[in-house]
């Protein structure tokens, strides 16, 4: 490797914490560019649909405090991905305005770049019109009203944004939905490195110290990728990269532990070999890349109907002893006191889930399970406004004082954490799109702004 691009990757995502310390490491071990993600959709649908971060703007303006100081001091580009979790055009511009203010505060004039992915619908109703769109499994085709359905739509971009706003001499690049490899992956592209040693670093870096083997002890990883081979170590001193914590991100959050689908292309590991280069650092070599027509993830959401819930604890033992049983007649008897009290043709829905049970997989527990010592039922009740939902849980509130296992027994009683006890919990945002779209060229789709002095 005698020569190399070495990008810094400070936390898996902006606003988990990013530590000063180990960025001045990556800075002093010769790090070229800071690249970090901002979002996914891991924490559901409802960030796109209403345009708002996880995070919240101290945790994120801390961490970008960090960031911009190492990047102007060092000279280096600074490179966001998925801004503001979702990355719709209101979190690149909440990002924006966070990043605005800290040039301020700091007396920093950065050249910014802002790479907006969110979609015109009509644009997209005319590139399904003309088949550029295909669904992937197990979602349905596309159609005009299923684009109409979605409050924003964004197109999940690759790294050719990135290295155009980094060629045009952006310093900082704030961008909108990005794959978590691609905002990594632009500067070594575009200095040449090789495209399946720079896919694979990026995959490997792109959730920090989580490819190390004590991540809670750091939170950032440096790179120095090459043209068949790269390097991965931890930015903290105190922990180390192996072969085993290295190879083991292929798998995360991805079907095939071998190959990964990008934008433009697929990266294969199925050669790659892994090799401890010291105490601390691995070496990867063998990862190819295969180049393949260029398409693009569409990501779309709504909100829908409303939700209210109530929490109940239960140490009944009879009930513990027969939790599918209870959760069937309970359900029941919920909605014969819903059809009675509020009437026929309200369209609702209602679910228990039992935590301490199987409310997490929600699958069949084994027959010879251990009752156990109590368990938290959740109720959820869904309709198409919330003063229904709230109605509805209202009515099917007095059931969860005593509601017997067996009916002519003794009446157990259950516990209530708050009251009231109905809890307006607001709307249920979805996901509405898992589509591709076929583009001749990857900035396309791309709006790309500047804020030339901040």
């Amino acid at each position: 490797m005698k020569q190399t691009v070495n990008v810094l990757v400070p936390v898996g995502q902006l606003g988990g914490g990013v530590r000063a310390e180990e960025v001045a490491n990556g800075i002093a071990w010769g790090s070229h560019a800071i690249a970090v993600d901002a979002g996914s959709t891991d924490s559901g649908a409802a960030y796109l649909a209403m345009g708002v971060s996880k995070n919240s703007r101290e945790a994120v303006k801390r961490d970008l405090l960090i960031l911009m100081e190492a990047q102007a001091r060092a000279r280096i580009p600074l490179t966001i991905g998925s801004c503001g979790q979702a990355g719709g055009d209101a979190g690149v511009n909440w990002t924006r305005d966070i990043v605005v203010e800290l040039a301020g505060e700091l007396k920093l004039h950065p050249r910014i770049a802002l790479l907006y992915s969110e979609q015109d619908k009509r644009v997209l109703k005319e590139k399904n019109a003309h088949g550029k769109i295909q669904a992937l499994t197990p979602t349905n085709p596309m159609t005009d009203a299923l684009i109409d359905s979605c409050d924003h739509i964004v197109a999940v971009m690759g790294a050719e944004p990135f290295m155009a706003a980094l060629d045009a001499g952006a310093d900082i690049v704030l961008g909108g939905r990005t794959t978590d490899t691609a905002v990594i992956a632009a500067l070594p592209l575009m200095r040449g490195s090789g495209a399946g040693a720079t896919w694979h670093a990026a995959k490997v870096a792109e959730c920090g110290a989580l490819c190390t083997t004590d991540p809670a002890r750091g939170s950032g990883v440096l790179l120095r990728i090459g043209e068949d081979s790269f390097v991965v170590e931890p930015l903290s001193t105190g922990i180390r990269c192996d072969t085993y914590s290295v190879s083991a991100h292929m798998l995360y959050e991805n079907s095939n532990p071998f190959r990964l689908i990008e934008p433009g292309g697929i990266l294969d590991v199925t050669a790659a070999r892994y090799h401890q280069l010291n105490e601390r650092s691995v070496r990867v070599v063998g990862s190819q890349w295969e180049t393949r027509p260029y398409t693009i993830k569409l990501e779309g959401a709504a909100g829908g109907p409303f939700q209210t819930i109530m929490l109940i604890g239960i140490q009944d033992p009879k009930v513990l002893a027969n939790l599918d049983l209870f959760h069937d007649r309970m359900l029941a008897a919920l909605h014969g006191r819903v059809s009675r009290s509020i009437g026929e043709g309200v369209d609702y829905d209602i679910s228990l889930r039992l935590y301490g049970w199987n409310a997490v997989s929600g699958l069949p527990v084994p027959p010879d399970a251990v009752p156990p010592r109590e368990v938290g039922v959740l109720f959820v009740a869904t309709a198409a406004t919330q003063e229904m939902a709230t109605r509805i849980a209202k009515t099917c509130n007095p059931y969860f004082f005593h509601f017997p296992l067996e009916a002519g027994t003794e009446l157990p009683s259950y516990g209530f954490p708050f009251s009231p006890a109905e809890i307006e919990r607001g709307r249920v945002y979805e996901f509405k799109l898992n589509h591709v779209v076929a583009v001749n060229d990857p900035l396309e789709l791309v709006r790309i702004e500047w804020v030339d002095k901040a």
